[in-house]
């Protein structure tokens, strides 16, 4: 199978756990966090790793053939890194899906699974998201990500079946860890810095744990072709607003830290409803916020996360500025 972005924050935690699974896994990625993120499993003889860009066609042709499944990951994937330059994030995130999809179905994949944004919903203040409700992407990134959807869905055809999830925000460790993350952030810069900052404390956050967003890619993989087909599942496990995430780092981290809360105004705010993922998926989260904060904080402890002010590499943002990709 080929997995995109499969040297970044999920795709890093992915992999591994595909080839404990048996999968024979190509990663198509361009390594612009660092070649070290999949170093514990770079010499499994069911690993094959190409460095290159999802826009070039030449690449593709040699990436996908003998793949039965793709799950794409590779994107600009949080609005702030989006906005930095819209026009090269469009012809990430958008122009090149369509031809990316379409070869897919040439090379004769089977399974296509797609990771969208649950910042597709715009906002719902108290009501909780559905699946089935209409979409009001709000920025350029989540106005994308809700048009790769329908490209799929138009794609979709049989013998090419097609799922997409709809993340939440991700929280937790990974090989390649990224701490410009709000649960992430607050454990990061409590743990690191003994203080707690949050700003429109109010916003209603929807989260999951790295490890179950990774278990529920391994579960749609593992599902009968008729069960997912053209299906859309939120992945989530809590909506916390961030006041309530910032008290659970610090009975965590430090029971005697203060939290400084700043008021946002015209904050957006949504809530995600995990229904059809628990009720007819069948998939239940096992890990909460609380457990990411506590692995994080073992992490930064132990020194897993090194130089952790000072590399770019940890924030999206930071590492979009140092970059040309055209």
């Amino acid at each position: 199978m080929l997995v995109t972005g499969g040297a970044g924050y999920v795709g890093s935690a992915l992999v591994s756990k595909l080839l404990e699974r048996g999968h024979r896994v190509i990663v198509l990625d361009l390594y612009l966090f660092g070649e070290d993120a999949l170093d514990g499993v770079r010499n499994h003889v069911n690993l094959r790793e190409i460095k290159g860009d999802i826009r070039d066609p030449r690449l593709l042709e040699t990436a996908l053939p003998g793949c039965d499944a793709v799950i794409h990951l590779a994107c600009i994937s949080d609005e702030s890194s989006y906005d930095l330059d819209p026009g090269r994030s469009k012809s990430i995130n958008f122009d090149a899906f369509g031809p990316f999809v379409q070869a897919a179905k040439k090379a004769g994949v089977k399974r296509f699974i797609y990771a969208s944004s649950s910042c597709v919903y715009g906002i719902t203040n108290d009501a909780q998201a559905t699946e089935d409700q209409p979409l009001g992407p709000l920025s350029g990134f989540s106005k994308h990500k809700a048009l790769c959807e329908t490209v799929l869905h138009q794609e979709r055809a049989p013998g090419f079946v097609t799922c997409i999830v709809r993340p939440a925000n991700i929280c937790g460790y990974a090989p390649l860890q990224r701490l410009d993350i709000a649960v992430n952030a607050l454990t990061h810069t409590a743990f690191k810095e003994g203080r707690i900052k949050v700003s429109g404390g109010t916003r209603i956050y929807p989260s999951i744990h790295i490890d179950d967003m990774v278990n529920l890619y391994l579960f749609l993989l593992g599902q009968p072709d008729a069960r997912i087909d053209g299906k859309v599942y939120n992945a989530v496990s809590e909506n916390s607003t961030l006041i309530e995430l910032a008290e659970t780092v610090r009975r965590v981290v430090r029971e005697d830290l203060s939290i400084e809360s700043e008021a946002e105004e015209d904050t957006p705010s949504y809530r995600v409803s995990s229904d059809r993922m628990l009720h007819e998926l069948g998939f239940k989260p096992s890990h909460t916020t609380e457990d990411a904060i506590r692995g994080l904080a073992a992490t930064f402890q132990t020194g897993d996360v090194p130089n952790s002010f000072a590399y770019p590499r940890y924030s999206n943002v930071k590492m979009m500025q140092r970059v040309d990709l055209g």
